[in-house]
């Protein structure tokens, strides 16, 4: 037998680095999936402005350009919980490069058409391929992954999502100020991750997918799992009152730049991500009910340092703290939904959390603005601090129940 070359690997050795490799190129890839989904709104939120002023003579532009930007979350909503059902029946794989292609092409379609109508058409369609994608990279991340590293894979993925929101409002308000039509050409980014989910996305057996991890629970109880979507829809419509509301309210208090709302959301982006980031650790530490008491109370406080600030350091200083809190609550929805999911219905209870998360979003504007109109802007998010006060108590409540 020929002896071994120096730097030369003997088979056993081989193997275990080529599928750690492997491994490392497809959790890269569903990091990458989940970069696509904060785009579907963001990348062409700049570009608002201009595109009312393009179809001007359009009945009821204002409402339909905004309904642009909001369209997306409906269909995606609608769409979710079916998607979830399907995948568990035929396959992840399969719907995911479907999808990806579908957003490539519904998200670019704005560069050439020119009705409002047909733009709403295919941001509604850009909503269906957000539904699947989200839903299966959700599912896949419960087939793949297990205990500490799924929870540290979701800590980046949610660092990722927040630091490529900060990305696309930057890139699409530089390309907003070429044309309107511009920030269309980001969704092309899909068909360069189009090859790296054909190579390193691989469809899971359904023996892996259907069994629960070591030291994991089978199922969780229905009242669980009804209790995490019912928070992750009220958190998305707290949660949305930052994009939406908030430019506004610095408005109010003398501070109308866009340029210095666009900073705070920023800010309040990046603060997400820098704890998202340590996710996995804290995860070691504290439990997923815990995690939520402690992210909805720092969102709490942050919501009541907003009401009382009256200077815009103080109101950045106050969204930063919120987004402390966002940082906890983002990746625990999804790794508390994966633990308690019936490994065979991970894919709808993974299209049921993606629904939530969007349905809250899209009735985030229709919630908030009665509530302006009665209480102002300082009055909303302090009784939006209030409603998460609330939602901290009840996890930190169920934790020490857990415990005893």
């Amino acid at each position: 037998m020929r002896p071994m070359r120096q730097g030369e690997l003997a088979d056993g050795e081989a193997a275990p680095a080529a599928a750690g490799l492997r491994a490392g190129a497809r959790n890269a890839t569903l990091l990458a999936t989940g970069v696509l989904t904060i785009m579907s709104a963001a990348t062409i939120a700049p570009a608002l402005p201009a595109m009312q002023a393009h179809f001007a003579g359009t009945e009821q532009v204002a409402l339909m350009t905004r309904l642009v930007l909001t369209i997306p979350a409906l269909a995606i909503a609608l769409v979710a919980l079916p998607v979830g059902s399907l995948i568990d029946r035929w396959g992840r794989r399969p719907f995911l490069i479907s999808a990806i292609g579908l957003y490539g092409i519904a998200g670019m379609s704005g560069l050439v058409l020119d009705s409002l109508g047909a733009i709403l058409f295919s941001r509604a369609l850009l909503g269906v391929a957000v539904a699947i994608i989200m839903t299966t990279a959700t599912a896949l991340v419960g087939d793949y992954l297990a205990g500490p590293a799924r929870d540290r894979f979701l800590g980046l993925q949610s660092a990722a999502i927040g630091g490529g929101g900060l990305l696309c409002l930057t890139g699409g308000g530089l390309l907003a100020e070429i044309d309107w039509r511009a920030p269309f050409a980001l969704y092309g980014m899909a068909f360069l991750l189009m090859p790296a989910v054909i190579a390193f996305i691989a469809e899971p057996a359904r023996s892996a997918a259907n069994r629960s991890a070591p030291g994991e629970a089978p199922a969780g109880s229905p009242a669980a799992l009804a209790l995490l979507l019912t928070a992750a829809a009220l958190n998305s419509v707290i949660f949305y009152l930052v994009p939406t509301q908030l430019p506004f309210h610095l408005r109010e208090l003398g501070h109308a730049a866009p340029s210095r709302a666009g900073l705070a959301i920023g800010l309040f982006t990046l603060a997400q991500a820098v704890v998202a980031f340590g996710f996995g650790r804290l995860r070691r530490s504290w439990s997923g009910t815990t995690m939520f008491g402690m992210g909805f109370g720092l969102m709490a406080a942050g919501y009541g340092l907003v009401a009382m600030a009256e200077s815009y350091v103080a109101v950045v200083a106050a969204i930063i703290v919120t987004g402390f809190g966002m940082g906890l609550v983002i990746p625990n929805l999804s790794a508390t939904a994966l633990t308690v999911a019936p490994p065979a219905l991970r894919g709808r209870v993974a299209g049921g959390l993606t629904a939530s998360i969007f349905l809250g979003q899209f009735l985030s504007p229709l919630v908030s603005q009665p509530w302006i109109g009665a209480a102002g802007y300082a009055g909303t998010f302090r009784d939006m601090a209030v409603v998460l006060a609330a939602m901290a108590m009840i996890g930190l409540v169920l934790a020490r129940r857990g415990r005893s």
